[in-house]
C-alpha cells in the first residue's frame, strides 16, 4: 500500500511545491483522442488535477490523504475522493487519460497497474509525472547535493531511488510512447526556497529522529550566495513515462 508521508504538511505542500507548466499538460492532452473523463492518482493538493480541469469535462482525483485533499485546489468539475491507488474502485468507469504526478514512486506496483487496467480502454493514455532535483547556479547546488546526501541522505525512504533514477527503473508493462523533454522552470526568493526545502519526506524523518531541523544549517551555508532580496532562477527536469493502453 502506498505510504502518506505529507499529510503532516498539507499546508506547506500546497504553497511551495512547483507546479506543472501548461506546455506540458498540452502535450500529454493532445495524445488523448477524446478528452473527457481523466483520473488523476495520488493528487496531493491538485496541482496537475486543476491544469487537467481545464482540458477534461471532468477530472476524478484521488490521494491516500483526507489532508491533502482538504488543501487542494477546487475546481467546478473536479471530483476529490480519498481512495488508496491500490485499490481504488470507480465502478464501470473508463478514463480517457490516467495520471499519476510525483507519487507512483511511492505506490505498489503490480497492483496499481492491475487497478490501472481494469479502468482503461484501448484508447487511454497514461501518463507517469515527476521532477527531479532543484537546480539553481553551481554553487548553491554543490551546497544542496551536500545537504541532500550526506547530512539527511539516510532518512530517505527507500522509494526515493526511483526519483533519482528519475523513473527510469520503475516497472512500466506498456506499451511506451516517447516523450520529448520538460523542464519546470520558476523565479523563486530564498526564503520560497526554504519553505520547498522543508517538504521534504527526509527532513520530515530528520527532524523527528533528532529533534532539531537541519534546514536551517543548510539556509545559513547558501545565504551567502542568495541574499533575501534576490531573485533567482530555479530549474526542475521533469520526469515523464508515457503509454497508450492496449
Amino acid at each position: 500500500m502506498a505510504k502518506d508521508n505529507f499529510s503532516g504538511n498539507s499546508n506547506q505542500y500546497a504553497r511551495f511545491r512547483p507546479e506543472y507548466p501548461p506546455i506540458l499538460v498540452e502535450y500529454i492532452c493532445g495524445l488523448v483522442p477524446d478528452p473527457k473523463t481523466a483520473w488523476d492518482c495520488g493528487t496531493g493538493n491538485g496541482q496537475l488535477a486543476k491544469l487537467l480541469a481545464g482540458k477534461f469535462s471532468k477530472v476524478i482525483a484521488t490521494d491516500l490523504s483526507q489532508n491533502q485533499i482538504d488543501n487542494a485546489f477546487k475546481g467546478q468539475n473536479i471530483e476529490y475522493q480519498v481512495q488508496a491507488a491500490e485499490i481504488a474502485n470507480f465502478g464501470n468507469e473508463r478514463f480517457d487519460l490516467i495520471t499519476v504526478a510525483q507519487a507512483i514512486h511511492w505506490f505498489d506496483f503490480d497492483r496499481f497497474y492491475d487497478v490501472v487496467k481494469s479502468h482503461a480502454h484501448t484508447e487511454t493514455i497514461f501518463a507517469v509525472i515527476g521532477y527531479g532535483r532543484v537546480k539553481i547556479n553551481p554553487e548553491i547546488d554543490s551546497i544542496l547535493d551536500k545537504f541532500y546526501f550526506e547530512v539527511i541522505g539516510s532518512y530517505w525512504d527507500k522509494e526515493r531511488r526511483y526519483v533519482d533514477d528519475e523513473y527510469k527503473s520503475i516497472p512500466f508493462p506498456l506499451d511506451e510512447i516517447n516523450a520529448p523533454a520538460f523542464t519546470i522552470d520558476l523565479e523563486w526568493n530564498i526564503h520560497h526556497f526554504e519553505g520547498y526545502i522543508n517538504t521534504w519526506s527526509a527532513v520530515k524523518h530528520f527532524v523527528k529522529a533528532n529533534g532539531y531541523n537541519p534546514v536551517e544549517g543548510l539556509i545559513g551555508e547558501i545565504r551567502e550566495f542568495w541574499p533575501p532580496n534576490v531573485i533567482r532562477q530555479v530549474f526542475f527536469p521533469i520526469l515523464l513515462r508515457i503509454a497508450k493502453i492496449s
